[in-house]
């Protein structure tokens, strides 16, 4: 049971990124969390941590034994729940990153259903649009939009995003509705401030092929809320997700334009690193909010 507590404390510093909050998590001192850890790293006769004042890092060695532990600890937290009320409760501690805007309409209302359902399970939810490490930063899994970087990282694909171009009806009244590409240099656009969007412009496709329009206009913002808003509003064009305007466009809120010239929907995805079995709390967590996410019309209410 010594060995295993080491093994435990060990994971929750790695993921922690101290002593002290893998302290406090357990309501112990952090001179036990350092006792283990130095009982550890005395047992296996290697450093596992390079620790300063400041910052506790994983050494080569530590980095290498982490992901043994994860799959030792995941193998001890599924057989606990195989056992337990025919497999389906889960428990334990689940946390989720998803991109902010996204994750206040489309992830948060699926953790609070989950938790309802799973009174078992507590749930962090980071919402950032930074891309999180999983792994050194004790992450479950994560919500991401659009195409992935090639990595370690199982993908588990959750719907489709679909950006449209829209207007208040009041803005195409009062301005016209453009029916070419070209015509969107003669309207406002409300586009991403520069900081927020290097690519800077909207993304179309054209005679087969992908175009990236550079727009202009009188108002940018490095908020897409504030843009929905804005175009809410009346004061321009906007290239927004269909996550974020389906139900405005079904209201009649907005109205889209150029649809002939739609671009691919890109791929709204789950990741999680490479296990042999995932935690139930996971896997429940996960199956829920692709169930949700498949619902017919679900996008066009949420």
């Amino acid at each position: 049971m010594d060995r295993f507590k080491q093994i435990e404390t060990f994971a929750t510093v790695a993921a922690r990124g101290s002593l002290s909050a893998a302290a406090q998590l357990e309501g112990v001192a952090p001179a036990i969390i350092g006792r283990r850890i130095d009982a550890l790293e005395e047992r296996l006769g290697v450093k596992l941590f390079v620790r300063t004042t400041r910052r506790i890092t994983l050494t080569f060695e530590g980095s290498a034994f982490l992901e043994d532990c994860q799959r030792i600890l995941n193998d001890m937290h599924n057989a606990e729940a195989s056992v337990s009320a025919g497999g389906v409760k889960a428990s334990g501690h689940l946390r989720v990153s998803a991109p902010a805007g996204f994750g206040r309409l489309h992830v948060a209302p699926r953790v609070a259903a989950f938790t309802a359902a799973h009174p078992d399970v507590t749930v962090t939810l980071d919402l950032s649009d930074r891309l999180v490490d999983l792994v050194n930063e004790g992450f479950d899994c994560a919500v991401r939009l659009g195409e992935l970087p090639d990595s370690s990282l199982v993908s588990l694909r959750l719907g489709e995003n679909r950006r449209v171009c829209v207007a208040a009806p009041r803005y195409l009244m009062q301005r016209g509705t453009p029916r070419t590409l070209a015509e969107l240099a003669h309207h406002n656009c409300l586009a991403l401030a520069a900081s927020a969007n290097p690519q800077r412009g909207w993304v179309f496709e054209q005679d087969g092929k992908i175009v990236t329009i550079k727009v202009s206009g009188t108002m940018e913002c490095s908020d897409g809320a504030v843009l929905h808003e804005w175009c809410l509003a009346g004061y321009g064009l906007a290239w927004r997700s269909w996550w974020e305007v389906g139900a405005d466009i079904v209201a009649g809120r907005l109205a889209t334009v150029l649809d002939a010239f739609a671009a691919p929907p890109i791929g709204i995805h789950a990741v999680f690193a490479q296990r042999r079995h995932l935690p139930l709390r996971v896997r429940l967590f996960l199956d829920s909010i692709k169930e949700t996410y498949a619902e017919p019309g679900y996008w066009d209410r949420a």
